[in-house]
């Protein structure tokens, strides 16, 4: 998905023309939740130049103090991201690069990811990624729990259900609609294998543009799923019985011809040389991966591959690749790798910045995968994992930010000052849960301990 060519009046030309008086600047934090604020379109030029104004310590993840220059983070747009939203009527929204001081915020992660690419254009490379959302919608009472928004959604295994996909037919063509106004290549939309669960797929982009039209897409979908009534959630694992919500990557890299470094047709499972170590970068980082693609504590929910109402979880937990095979950490499919680590719950800018730099380390270190695994991984014995020396993921998020903390390579790849940042922001996350008394523990113990 090309960016047309224009100029900034013409572009601010379309946008009067559609009634839009305001450009909502927005930016990610390091949780990877949209945050931003409306400016006068009349001041497009200040936010290109100098960007918007925003307190950097309310800012989760800045690490700016709370006095001095640099106290206050800016929001510099990005002119071609200047779009009208169909669901926000006079408003068109505009993506932000973090600065501080008038130098690029090396804890912004758009600017981590962004950095990660420049390093990729000066080998001659660039970086493709396709982005599969899964996420669930909710009825909005929340008074006994989540529920599906459609209460006849209760099929066993409800994967491609045609009655839900009708009695939703409205939600599903605003979404399309509106999706399709922002200029989503839109492939399909499917119900997928829980109940109240949902998957969009749209065309695959550069990796910085795509990560930017994820954001997008988020903020669309949970505008017009609540203009509907119901609740949006990207919630790893909202529901106990019932499979997780996944944030597939699906990657591939060109170089300055345009030709596949990944792929060769011939190559083991359709990669090259230099994809076989991509895969083996991504494996081996994968514990520390693990805190930036599965950063929650409900991701090890999702993560702990059980068996579930339809009868799988559709989530890795051992280590491994293999052709076509979706019970693997790593699929090879049509000579391009698909990540299948990242949830909902991650920052689309880091998980990908450190996807990235994984799949890198390996091809500079030269690393060997081990040997494809092209066997049912959930059917396969503890005994037999043993035997092939099957790495599980971490189990938790404590595990997986101890493996990021000890993980020096892939810090330092990624930036080590956003590393630092964010792994103390995960900490307190993870001690928080530590201390959270839930109520499956006050159900179990409250009254006979």
């Amino acid at each position: 998905m090309s960016t047309p060519l224009f100029s900034l009046e013409e572009r601010l030309q379309q946008l009067r023309a559609q009634g839009v008086h305001s450009v909502l600047a927005q930016f990610t934090d390091i949780l990877g939740q949209a945050r931003g604020k409306l400016v006068p379109l009349a001041h497009v030029q200040q936010l290109i130049d100098e960007g918007a104004g925003f307190s950097g310590p309310s800012i989760w993840g800045t690490g700016l103090p709370r006095m001095g220059p640099r106290s206050e983070y800016f929001g510099r747009i990005e002119a071609h991201s200047l779009q009208a939203l169909p669901w926000w009527p006079g408003v068109a929204r505009a993506v932000c690069s973090g600065y501080a001081g008038g130098q690029a915020l090396d804890t912004c992660s758009r600017q981590v990811l962004a950095s990660v690419l420049r390093a990729l254009k000066a080998r001659g490379w660039t970086a493709w990624v396709g982005i599969e959302p899964e996420f669930f919608v909710f009825d909005k009472d929340r008074a006994d729990g989540l529920k599906p928004a459609d209460p006849s959604d209760v099929q066993a295994k409800p994967s491609y259900d045609l009655a839900v996909m009708q009695r939703q037919a409205a939600w599903l063509e605003s979404l399309r609609s509106q999706l399709q106004a922002l200029d989503f290549q839109l492939l399909q939309i499917d119900h997928e294998d829980a109940n109240g669960q949902w998957e969009v797929n749209y065309g695959f982009d550069e990796m910085l543009a795509a990560a930017d039209r994820y954001m997008l897409f988020k903020m669309t979908a949970q505008a017009v799923t609540e203009q509907h009534g119901m609740v949006f959630s990207g919630m790893p694992k909202p529901l106990a019985h019932a499979p997780g919500s996944g944030l597939h990557f699906h990657l591939s890299l060109t170089d300055a011809q345009g030709r596949a470094v990944l792929a060769d047709a011939s190559g083991r499972h359709g990669l090259s040389l230099q994809g076989q170590q991509f895969v083996a970068g991504l494996l081996h980082h994968a514990p520390a991966l693990a805190a930036v693609c599965a950063p929650s504590v409900n991701s090890y929910k999702r993560l702990a591959a059980s068996q579930s109402q339809s009868g799988t979880t559709w989530s890795p937990n051992l280590m491994a690749w293999g052709d076509n095979n979706r019970t693997a950490l790593v699929r090879s499919v049509a000579g391009r790798v698909e990540w299948r680590l990242p949830d909902p719950s991650a920052n689309i800018y880091a998980a990908l910045a450190a996807t990235l730099s994984a799949g890198l380390l390996g091809i500079d270190g030269a690393m060997t995968p081990p040997a494809p695994m092209d066997v049912d991984l959930y059917d396969m014995p503890v005994a037999q994992q043993q035997q092939h020396q099957l790495r599980r993921l971490p189990a938790d998020l404590g595990q997986a930010l101890q493996a990021f903390g000890q993980d020096h390579a892939l810090r330092q790849a990624m930036g080590s000052a956003f590393s630092e940042v964010y792994g103390a922001v995960k900490q307190q996350e993870w001690q928080e849960w530590q201390a959270a008394v839930t109520d499956w523990e006050t159900r179990r113990y409250g009254a006979w301990c």
